[in-house]
């Protein structure tokens, strides 16, 4: 069956989506139906609701292949395509190693949320040691560090997250926050620019951005 035979389908999916919200059974018929590649040509449709659908099914199908389709896609002259891409892209950056890095770095995203950030570093060290080139447990440490006031290793972090994966825009918003807590203001601009280059939807860090353009530039 050609791709263009199955659009109609992708939007049946979508539909019934829309009114169930049962994100499982939609994942299920359009993984059924669909290879990532298709959905991934699919996000470049002219019709917004195969993007959208097409975005959707990435976040909850795609693995790291994904990365850069739906960074582009957080550009999409449709609002609810960027939600949808910002929501996908986070699951995609989550599966860019094997099962058991995976397994792990759940835990460490765990223990972030409860606050335990001392574990963090060591269970992110741990796992970065192992799987280097996993751009998402360089982020979580950096997020860990920042907590624990370690504003240098912090930035290091978020660099190397950003090396590795150039669409991570949350470890850009996470280097320009260590680098005002450093005094930083040039640098701290610089990367929230950086992040809504990537994200233009990330309201509260354009009003910062702002404000620091003021100061810096006196602009």
């Amino acid at each position: 069956m050609n791709e263009d035979l199955r659009q109609p389908r992708l939007l049946t999916f979508y539909q019934v989506y829309l009114d169930r919200l049962d994100g499982s059974a939609f994942s299920s018929r359009v993984g059924d139906c669909y290879m990532a590649g298709t959905l991934q040509r699919l996000v470049g449709h002219s019709m917004c609701e195969i993007r959208r659908a097409a975005v959707l099914a990435l976040g909850y199908l795609g693995d790291y292949e994904s990365n850069s389709t739906l960074g582009a896609a957080l550009l999409d002259k449709d609002r609810t395509v960027r939600t949808l891409a910002e929501n996908g892209i986070r699951q995609v950056w989550t599966r860019a190693a094997g099962d058991k890095d995976r397994t792990q770095l759940d835990t460490i995203i765990r223990l972030n949320a409860a606050r335990q950030f001392g574990e963090v570093v060591r269970m992110a060290s741990d796992l970065i040691e192992h799987t280097p080139a996993f751009a998402e447990a360089w982020n979580q440490r950096a997020y860990a560090h920042h907590a624990l006031g370690h504003y240098n290793q912090s930035v290091r972090d978020c660099h190397e997250a950003l090396e590795i994966n150039p669409y991570h825009f949350i470890a850009a918003v996470g280097m320009g926050r260590a680098y005002l807590e450093l005094g930083n203001p040039v640098f701290a601009l610089e990367s929230f620019r950086r992040a809504l280059q990537l994200n233009p939807d990330l309201e509260g860090v354009r009003v910062q951005a702002n404000r620091l353009a003021k100061l810096v530039e006196g602009t």
